[in-house]
Formats: C-alpha cells, structure tokens, sequence
C-alpha cells in the first residue's frame, strides 16, 4: 500500500533513483475504519517528486512526474488465493501517454501489470512474477 509521502525506489534507466508520492490518482478514500487515506498498489499510478537523481537525468526534479507502481511490500492477494510481496517499495516513471521513460527495468515485476494495460514495461522487465 502506497499512501502519500510513501518513498519510492525507481527501477528504470531514467536517470531517478528515488522519488516520493505527493498524490495517488484514481482512488478513494471511501472505505470505513482503520486507513481512510487513499492507497495504490501494484498497477496504479501516482504523482512523484524526485527527492534523488543523477546529474545526467533529463526530468526535471521541480516538476511533478507520474510513477506506475510495479513492487509493494504489503502483500498482494491474487485470484487463486496465493500472495505476492516484494522487499521495497518500487515504480516506474511514466509519460503522459502511459509509456515509460526508461529503456530498461531492473529486478522482478508483478503479474497484475499485464492485467492494468502496461505490457510495455511487461516486456521490458527481467522477470515477471
């Protein structure tokens, strides 16, 4: 579960090497008791600010970027009823057009990003799980 101020490793060659969500989009916060706060998981998309970059990054880090989850920490429940975790928290800058920024993907990406439209990065990525 990715909520705002959640820090993000970035996992493509787009020159970002972390970056923080400021919003998560398309969700919210309807559900009654403990967390009322929007959240995204895995396939959502959210607004990020680069927190760190390499000097030869093309975004601009005082701009608002978009991000595609890819790996959460907290568990996700698939339709056979196995779960799915990762160690961090990672996503993938994305351009208006839903179409990463990046060449390459590094580490393992989540099966349900096939089923959320994002074959390209589907294809890009090492290995899928």
């Amino acid at each position: 579960m990715i909520q705002q101020e959640s820090m993000l490793d970035i996992a493509d060659n787009s020159g970002v090497k972390t970056a923080q969500c400021i919003k998560v989009l398309g969700r919210s916060s309807s559900r009654k008791g403990k967390c009322t706060r929007p959240t995204a998981g895995v396939g959502d998309i959210v607004c990020v600010a680069i927190k760190k970059r390499l000097p030869t990054c093309q975004l601009n880090d005082k701009k608002v970027h978009k991000a595609v989850i890819i790996r959460t920490k907290f568990p996700v429940r698939r339709a056979d009823g196995s779960y799915v975790r990762f160690d961090s928290n990672a996503a993938v800058m994305i351009d208006n057009d839903r179409n990463p920024i990046g060449t390459r993907i590094f580490g393992a990406v989540a099966r349900e990003l096939r089923e959320k439209s994002f074959m390209k990065i589907i294809s890009l990525a090492g290995e899928v799980v």
